[in-house]
């Protein structure tokens, strides 16, 4: 989640790089906003969700279409300068963003068009996650992405995307039936099962390797009200272990977020529980209250709640507002564990202690259900099998601290142990090999090879990289 940028593929590696045309002859070639560094809302342009990146890009695209696309990726090609690809801004690496290059800003391109009676959507990859729930919700339709409102679908849905639906609907690369996608040559193709199911295929878990995906068509599940919201519990390892076991156990309506931190000092928090460590736990169940009442029964029981606000809600309400100048500083190390015991929940009550970071969590996701049904080789996303998400965070003031929190992550992780592999979504700029764990084995020499035939110079960098056989050292 920190960090400068990669330089896998860059455009020194790549060869020499000449000047931009003209900001003037720019303007006329886009149909979309072309902004520079002399223009007033620069700063507010080249800024992402995270904070700690100073990145300058030289010049920024906010497209209009996939034409506009095309056109940003002929002049990366011709010019040889980097190119970033921004969605929602919320890569932790910082990918969304690059110093001295291009960016395409996707953040314009929002169209969404919902077929009710045929459930499927077609929409642009600029929409955020919220947005694009609300709209469907409106409805009872719903297709499930993350658990944050503002992060573009984008890069949420190349990664696989796991989020508060995860159990019951699986991944959100599992109801993607197609996408338009610009690749390194400026061809727009439209990719599905039967058009192009190689890179179909890729793009479901490998990231932004492959193209520029200007729109997805998703499949849209019925979805009325649900019993969803925060169950925040005082946290011993009893009650960590046996509020994963509670999850693990329950239906696939019930899919469940466990942070664990030090109680924020907030009105919300009854100040007994001021810096003690809590439960924090998000709960989704997607079916009628009454079932879910009976589910979240027994997490109820496992000690009296600090704070209980499961009621009946529509999906879209379970994402929190946000505020939009919040950008945090932050490091961490993901992982899968298969499971957690007395000893694992007592290390991560220990690590979060001692903790030097203005916040440091845990959090716990519990997979499977029909996340684990898909065949494994089906997409690019190899983790079917994995129990347990953990995301281990520090979050921070300032970018210089980064190295003590890093460290602490990286010995929290150790300690827990883990099963192989990651989750490309949550990885921050950690080298090679951690990108390898996301994509194991055969996986990996199959992206590459599909990299190599429609990305060979490696002009997609700027990213989680899978590097062109012929590139990689």
């Amino acid at each position: 989640m920190d960090g400068m940028g990669s330089s896998s593929g860059s455009s020194a590696a790549r060869g020499r790089t000449q000047a931009l045309p003209s900001i003037t002859r720019l303007r006329a070639a886009f149909h979309g906003r072309v902004i520079s560094p002399a223009d007033a809302d620069y700063d507010a342009a080249r800024t992402v969700f995270y904070g700690g990146f100073d990145l300058k890009p030289a010049v920024i695209v906010r497209a209009a279409d996939a034409t506009d696309v095309a056109g940003a990726i002929a002049l990366a090609r011709e010019t040889g300068l980097d190119l970033a690809v921004r969605s929602g801004g919320h890569s932790s690496a910082g990918h969304s963003v690059c110093d001295g290059g291009i960016v395409i800003d996707l953040s314009a391109m929002r169209e969404l068009v919902l077929d009710v009676e045929g459930h499927t959507a077609w929409a642009q990859s600029g929409l955020t996650a919220g947005e694009f729930g609300l709209a469907a919700d409106m409805h009872n339709l719903i297709t499930g992405f993350g658990d944050t409102a503002s992060v573009g679908i984008g890069g949420l849905t190349l990664g696989g995307g796991i989020g508060y639906l995860v159990r019951k609907f699986g991944l959100t690369i599992d109801d993607l039936l197609a996408a338009e996608i610009v690749t390194a040559d400026g061809q727009i193709l439209q990719v599905n099962d039967a058009s192009h199911p190689d890179l179909f295929w890729a793009i479901r878990g490998g990231g932004g390797n492959f193209g520029v995906v200007t729109r997805f068509q998703f499949r849209l599940h019925d979805l009325g009200p649900v019993l969803g919201g925060m169950l925040m519990l005082p946290a011993t390892p009893d009650v960590i272990r046996a509020f994963i076991a509670e999850a693990d156990a329950a239906p696939d309506e019930l899919s469940t977020i466990a942070n664990i931190l030090p109680a924020p000092a907030i009105p919300l928090v009854p100040e007994a529980y001021h810096g003690r460590p809590i439960v924090m736990g998000m709960m989704l169940y997607a079916g009628p209250a009454e079932d879910g009442e009976r589910v979240i029964a027994p997490f109820r029981a496992l000690v009296p709640p600090i704070l209980d606000t499961v009621r009946p809600i529509r999906y879209s309400e379970i994402f929190e507002p946000e505020d939009p100048s919040h950008h945090p500083i932050a490091t961490g190390h993901s992982l899968f564990i298969d499971a957690v015991d007395d000893d694992m929940a007592g290390a991560i009550i220990d690590y979060l202690e001692t903790s030097a970071a203005t916040m440091a969590v845990a959090q716990l996701r519990v997979l499977g259900g029909a996340m684990a049904r898909v065949p494994v080789e089906a997409t690019a996303f190899a983790h079917r099998q994995r129990r347990i998400l953990a995301n281990l965070a520090a979050l921070y003031q300032h970018p210089e601290e980064a190295g003590v929190h890093r460290e602490w992550a990286e010995r929290f992780a150790a300690t827990l142990g883990g099963a192989p592999g990651v989750y490309v979504n949550f990885l921050g700029l950690e080298g090679e090999g951690r990108v390898r764990e996301a994509y194991p084995g055969p996986t990996w020499d199959r992206l590459q090879a599909i990299k190599t035939r429609y990305d060979p110079t490696n002009l997609f960098h700027f990213n989680q990289n899978i590097p062109p056989a012929a590139s990689e050292t």
